[in-house]
């Protein structure tokens, strides 16, 4: 895959290591949402003129989610916590230094927070733009038209939307006060059901 909708993907051992474990161990809906989240938030960087590691922000998209599927599950863990250590796992692997894995699993933590700006972290900013973009549509008036339908059409729903409700909703249950159980709290069964993206 050399390019996402257009926008280029990053190269080099790394980037297809990401892919390949997400593609691994996420569903189809996992896996598309990854893929969906890393373009939206690129796409917003592209237009806006941002300067980014696109290497560490692809990696970091790829495998935001991983802690939701059951082979890295916590029972004790948030699962972007969770997700945070099999990126580093991961990247220790690929021989990346302490430092920088460390910046991928924070990438992969602050994804669940809305008060991280672009000036503080570029990389954990753009996933939450891209996250939010494709879970609940926030923002998503502010990208073109023909991106995210071209977007969505290499990279359907695959029925995303509900089956994220009930990984969400079953982290919050099991682990009462994460990140996930604010989410079901504050309502994004709703902003799912309302995100233009599951009507497409």
């Amino acid at each position: 895959m050399n390019d996402i909708a257009g926008l280029p993907v990053p190269k080099g051992f790394a980037s297809e290591a990401a892919r390949q474990v997400c593609s691994e161990y996420a569903d189809e809906a996992l896996f598309h949402h990854s893929v969906r989240s890393y373009a939206f938030g690129a796409e917003y960087a592209r237009v806006r003129g941002l300067s980014y590691d696109a290497e560490l922000f692809y990696v970091s998209a790829l495998l935001h989610d991983l802690g939701l599927t059951a082979p890295f599950d916590s029972h004790t863990l948030p699962f972007e916590e969770a997700g945070g250590h099999v990126a580093k796992i991961l990247t220790a692997g690929l021989g990346w230094p302490a430092d920088r894995r460390d910046r991928a699993a924070e990438i992969i933590v602050l994804h669940m927070r809305h008060d991280v700006t672009a000036e503080e972290d570029v990389e954990s900013h753009l996933l939450q733009i891209g996250t939010t973009a494709d879970v609940s549509g926030g923002g998503l008036d502010g990208f073109d038209p023909e991106f995210t339908a071209e977007l969505m059409r290499r990279h359907p729903r695959a029925g995303f939307g509900g089956a994220f409700l009930k990984l969400v909703t079953d982290q919050g249950r099991r682990k009462p006060g994460c990140a996930a159980d604010g989410l079901v709290r504050s309502g994004v069964a709703d902003r799912i059901a309302a995100n233009p993206l599951e009507r497409a």
